[in-house]
């Protein structure tokens, strides 16, 4: 119940130490405007606070968080709606699946990765009954610190690397970590879809910028900083998801400034960083970082090996201690065989050799996808042509109703991700995003022509 999500609310800001013993709470007035709910809502919260003694009332004086009582929060799953909106559509079947934000298989070198598995086992023949630490193998640690360091000049040490399962897993840890119910979150406008379900499920508040071309605007970013101090702000700033723009190197460096005087975290999730078609995208924001603002998610799943599920996080200690804490009591480590395979093939020359093929191989399949469109005419489709990742963001025309497309779609084996998931406001209604990586070519031209067929219908 909404009553029960502020009075957790106050209850954590008291346990953080934003609100401390005897000091006065925000009027019901005020939090109700603050936390945009109904002032009964807020009433009925402090009177339950006030009947466990956690606060106390001063007449005709308001709130006040009680001298006597330091009380402890317990967090109750069992409340939590768990959702995942994008899993849905993507469960689906579909002969044309550009809703999968996955790589076509056979773009993989299969073959490579089986011999690596065998020189895996015979170099680490007690592989298989040995764990990993929750922080994560150290070779591998080190290796990926040295990695970052050659490639971004990065100031890192393996101490300052957290392995996950996979980008999703680095997600929720962080969500788990620094959100607490009614706390305020900033997001971009539109976003990763599974990431909105997951803060979702911990009870953030969305405050959304809007990513264009050309970036963010950072008076916008700046006055949500200031008004509302979010806990932080998840962006995805190359190659960006569902978009495919990227934000400008200037405004990196400022964002990071931003955030050290307003104290908020950045979130950069960055799973496409080695997958441009022309020129590497700018350095990740993580490089200007020196006071432990930046927590830097760098998912190699997508483009090495999908089935290890390899994530490196990283950040100074202040933010990876507390994380590995949750890493820890999530599943206190990352399978060690996993990390070890990944290791060994990601410090080989075929990896090297590997990522200038998909490259190519994906930027064949983007203008594949862009020429079909052009071909069939799609009516009024407009796009802006990425320069790397996976996706294409195509709006369409006004009041074009794409739900009901979505389910023609669908019933026609053909899906795609509508903009409306990847909006923290559930708003952007004539958006749909087209995965271009994972079906084939022949596939692919197929798939288009069959998506502008079914529009000219509605």
């Amino acid at each position: 119940m909404l009553y029960r999500q502020v009075y957790e609310y106050v209850v954590n800001q008291i346990e953080r130490g934003d609100w401390n013993a005897g000091e006065k709470l925000p009027s019901v007035r005020q939090l109700a405007l603050e936390l945009d709910v109904n002032r009964l809502t807020v009433f009925k919260a402090y009177q339950h606070l006030k009947q466990e003694g956690k606060v106390e009332v001063k007449e005709k004086s308001g709130y006040y968080v009680a001298s006597r009582h330091k009380p402890q929060v317990e967090s109750d799953d069992s409340e939590r709606h768990w959702k995942n909106k994008l899993s849905e559509i993507q469960r689906k079947p579909a002969i044309y699946q550009f809703s999968t934000a996955i790589i076509d298989p056979n773009l993989l070198p299969n073959l490579f990765l089986s011999d690596y598995v065998k020189q895996v086992f015979d170099i680490y023949p007690k592989l298989m009954g040995t764990y990993s630490t929750a922080q994560g193998d150290e070779e591998l640690r080190e290796h990926l610190s040295r990695y970052m360091v050659r490639k971004h000049r990065l100031q890192l040490t393996a101490s300052e690397l957290l392995i996950t399962s996979g980008a999703q897993q680095a997600i929720d840890l962080i969500a788990r970590t620094y959100i607490r119910p009614m706390d305020a979150i900033m997001v971009e406008r539109p976003t990763y879809s599974a990431a909105l379900d997951v803060f979702r499920a911990y009870g953030a508040r969305f405050f959304a910028v809007d990513i264009t071309p050309e970036g963010y605007d950072l008076e916008k970013v700046e006055q949500v900083m200031k008004q509302h101090r979010p806990r932080f702000f998840y962006m995805n700033p190359t190659f960006h998801n569902p978009t495919g723009y990227t934000v400008p190197s200037a405004q990196r460096k400022q964002l990071v400034e931003l955030a050290e005087r307003y104290r908020c975290l950045l979130i950069e999730d960055d799973a496409f960083n080695d997958m441009y078609f022309d020129q590497p995208p700018p350095p990740p924001l993580f490089s200007y970082d020196t006071e432990g603002w930046v927590v830097y998610i760098r998912s190699f799943c997508k483009y090495v090996a999908p089935g290890l599920r390899i994530c490196a996080v990283m950040g100074r200690k202040s933010v990876i201690q507390p994380l590995i804490s949750s890493k820890s009591l999530a599943d206190n480590g990352t399978p060690l065989v996993n990390q070890k395979i990944f290791l060994h093939y990601f410090e080989s020359d075929r990896m090297q050799q590997h990522l200038k093929k998909l490259r190519i191989a994906l930027q064949i399949r983007r203008d594949i996808m862009e020429e079909e469109l052009i071909q069939a005419q799609a009516p009024d489709w407009q796009w802006v042509s990425p320069k790397g990742g996976l996706y294409l963001w195509i709006k369409l025309p006004d009041g074009f109703p794409v739900t009901p497309y979505l389910d023609e779609c669908l019933r026609q084996s053909v899906s795609f991700i509508p903009g409306t998931i990847c909006d923290p406001m559930n708003a952007i209604d004539d958006r749909i995003r087209l995965c271009f990586s994972f079906v084939n070519e022949s596939q692919l031209r197929e798939g288009v022509r069959r998506l502008v067929t079914i529009a000219r219908h509605f």
